[in-house]
């Protein structure tokens, strides 16, 4: 659901991108990235996202976490 919610939220304005990681066993995080807090609940209210959350809530996860951080300094090696 994580990927096929890509595409809709790359269309919303104010989205910067998206990264995610699985284990094997199926744990998995992912952090999209928004120009503010605007942007990030225009997409937190968006249609399709809304059934992802509905969908989460009762068919995949017993718990999670949701973090809104920003990002002041960034280094990739």
């Amino acid at each position: 659901m994580a990927q096929r919610m890509v595409a809709p939220a790359a269309l919303q304005e104010g989205f910067l991108g998206v990264e995610s990681a699985r284990t094997s066993a199926g744990l998995g995080i992912t952090a999209s990235y928004w120009q503010d807090k605007e942007s990030i609940r225009r997409w937190r209210e968006h249609a399709l996202h809304q059934i992802a959350i509905e969908r989460g809530h009762k068919e995949w996860y017993r718990h999670y976490c949701l973090r809104i951080c920003k990002v002041e300094y960034q280094r990739c090696f």
